[in-house]
């Protein structure tokens, strides 16, 4: 059998099937019961019969004695139908003493009267009916005899064929009847599907705006709807990251790249001495470092994000990182006569990356500098603070609007554009820092206000042995 294709219709016939096997057993259940009663109020009748027969009998010895053949039977429990039963007794020897009833009567026995079965028994007649039978033992006349009276099976068997010419007939309706309201209540339960399908297909790379219709949000297809809706929210907000992505990456790679050219483009026009073609080497060497540390900037957010990169926890005295890069950085503060101050506890430890997390707090302190102004102090703070280690680079810069603390750890996002690049940066660093302290099990939080500075702040876990 081929399925068909359609759901409604799947299950439709699977709803048509399981109420057919269900009415099936309960018809089936019922006709033993009926049979059971048909055959129970048959074998009623038939020990009635044996008792008025041993009672006539006892009455009237004479058939038992003298063996007579045939006689007239007695009007078995007041039966004026024309099915009278059948009555014949048997000596222990497996003599017939007599028999009386309908023609043809009761079929013979091979094995001795003794060892008949005293339960109803049915036995096929030499007509092709059957009759039902039961045996007793009385003493008739000072003798042992074994009684057998009968009744046709024929009223019994034809109510059970009725029955089940009833069910049969019954049986496939109920079966057309199941499949269609099976089909109905599939078409109404399927409903939010073929909204959800028609909506669907209106969702393309262009119109990532669309939502699947959530009629009922408690049922499974609303749950269903919502879970595609957050998911399609993702993915457009996802489309539109990598476009502005990409258009910044474009921007920000084209700049340097026209640099170079003009660059060699003057150098090329007329004769110069050697200073000045220094001086244009130099000034492609500096665009060439910077496409070379935005490249590497990419590949390792490329890294970041496709989960490839190589951490190697290690135990870490954070004042003592901090410390480092503090000294490392200092002769770019020093430019600017700015004022770094270290202020650290020897005592917090944590487990982290060291590589990934000293660009971390180098990016942080480099911002610091870079935005900060002239003569301006900056701080670097270690503390404990509860089962956590707490770095601080603290700024005395212009501060951030509130609308752009959302999104400054977003790649190539800068919050004053002109300002970004002649400093020569391309919007990568915090982003970076971002990323390489949520991969050590970090966080980093910023807060900052117009014309008051700003704290950007990395949280990280103490190592067990420190938290105990």
């Amino acid at each position: 059998m081929t399925w068909p294709r359609s759901v409604r219709a799947r299950l439709a016939l699977w709803h048509g099937f399981a109420l057919l096997a269900v009415v099936s057993v309960y018809a089936i259940a019922v006709m033993v019961q009926v049979r059971d009663d048909l055959y129970e109020g048959l074998d009623g009748q038939l020990e009635g019969d044996a008792a008025l027969v041993f009672q006539w009998l006892r009455g009237n010895p004479r058939p038992v004695e003298s063996g007579v053949g045939a006689f007239e039977p007695p009007a078995l429990n007041g039966d004026s139908r024309a099915d009278v039963p059948w009555v014949d007794a048997w000596s222990p020897d497996g003599r017939r003493l007599f028999e009386a009833g309908r023609r043809p009567g009761l079929p013979s026995r091979p094995d001795l009267p003794p060892t008949w079965l005293h339960a109803p028994l049915s036995l096929d007649l030499s007509d092709g009916s059957r009759a039902r039978t039961l045996t007793r033992t009385a003493t008739i006349g000072g003798r042992p005899v074994f009684v057998r009276v009968g009744r046709s099976e024929d009223f019994a068997r034809q109510e059970l064929r009725e029955f089940a010419a009833v069910l049969g007939v019954s049986l496939p309706f109920a079966f057309a009847i199941a499949v269609g309201a099976g089909y109905l209540l599939a078409r109404r339960a399927l409903a939010p599907v073929a909204s959800m399908t028609v909506r669907a297909r209106r969702i393309t790379a262009e119109h990532l705006e669309e939502r699947l219709p959530v009629e009922h949000a408690d049922d499974e297809f609303g749950q269903l709807a919502s879970v595609v809706n957050d998911a399609l929210g993702r993915l457009e907000r996802s489309f539109h990251t990598l476009r502005r992505f990409t258009a910044d990456a474009s921007h920000e790679l084209r700049t340097p790249l026209t640099a170079i050219r003009s660059v060699g483009e003057v150098g090329l026009r007329e004769r110069r001495t050697e200073a000045e073609y220094r001086e244009m080497v130099g000034s492609i060497l500096e665009e060439a470092e910077r496409l070379t540390t935005m490249t590497d900037s990419l590949l390792l957010l490329s890294r970041a994000d496709s989960g490839k990169t190589d951490l190697r926890p290690a135990t870490i005295v954070l004042g003592d990182l901090v410390t480092e890069v503090a000294a490392d950085l200092e002769v770019l503060a020093e430019e600017k006569g700015q004022r770094l101050g270290v202020d650290v506890d020897p005592k917090v430890v944590v487990s982290a990356d060291r590589p990934t997390l000293r660009q971390a707090v180098i990016n942080l302190l480099d911002n610091a500098i870079k935005y900060s102004p002239d003569d301006a102090p900056i701080r670097l703070v270690v503390r404990r603070r509860g089962e956590r280690g707490v770095l601080e680079v603290i700024d005395q810069g212009p501060g951030i609007e509130p609308e752009h603390l959302l999104h400054i750890f977003e790649r190539f996002y800068r919050v004053d554009k002109a300002r970004a690049r002649g400093a020569g940066g391309a919007g990568l660093g915090l982003a970076i820092a971002r990323w390489a302290v949520e991969a050590n099990g970090g966080s980093l939080e910023v807060e900052s206000a117009p014309g008051h500075g700003s704290v950007f702040r990395i949280t990280l876990t103490l190592p067990l042995k420190e938290t105990s």
